[in-house]
């Protein structure tokens, strides 16, 4: 790779950590070229991207950033996963992949600017999606309306059901 090359690259990774809201690496210990192509098509759906990258660019553009905390991540065969719009979206689709294929072993990242280990990682794929959270959030706010809902319309239906009985002749019951 030409000097030119690699300051693009540096200069790139950069750009993609200041845009990212995660950062999550991952040793790739040797999957298949179509492995890593239906990763990356999953990730892309979801506004991530992953890219191998060579270990001294990466850290060079660490550097650059000024962003501390991530060399003990920083050893074998790297990929990047850098997630604009939902981080965990991208952690679950990661830790997922590395369920079934041991031949990826994310290592730890970087989430809203702090560097997280593999714990962290983990705990974050463990969270519902944004979208999962807007229906549990839905669901909380309807709760109390159609429980007002059942009450008041409670007192008009057993009106309507003691009238109904006395129209036929019963003794309504209490």
């Amino acid at each position: 790779m030409r000097k030119e090359e690699k300051i693009t690259v540096v200069a790139q990774l950069k750009e993609r950590f200041a845009k990212a809201k995660a950062v999550i690496f991952a040793e790739n210990k040797g999957l298949k070229v179509g492995q890593v192509t239906e990763l990356r098509k999953a990730l892309g759906k979801e506004r991530a991207a992953m890219k191998v990258v060579k270990n001294r660019l990466l850290k060079r553009a660490l550097q650059e950033a000024k962003i501390e905390g991530l060399g003990s991540f920083i050893e074998g065969i790297l990929t990047v996963t850098t997630a604009e719009a939902d981080p965990v979206t991208a952690a679950k689709i990661l830790a997922n992949f590395a369920k079934e294929n041991e031949l990826l072993a994310i290592k730890g990242g970087l989430v809203d600017g702090r560097a997280v280990g593999l714990e962290q990682i983990r705990a974050l794929a463990s969270l519902p999606s944004k979208e999962e959270l807007y229906g549990l959030l839905l669901r909380c706010l309807q709760g109390p309306a159609a429980g007002l809902v059942n009450v008041l319309s409670a007192v008009p239906r057993n009106l309507v059901t003691v009238l109904e009985r006395i129209k036929e002749g019963k003794k309504p019951n209490s």
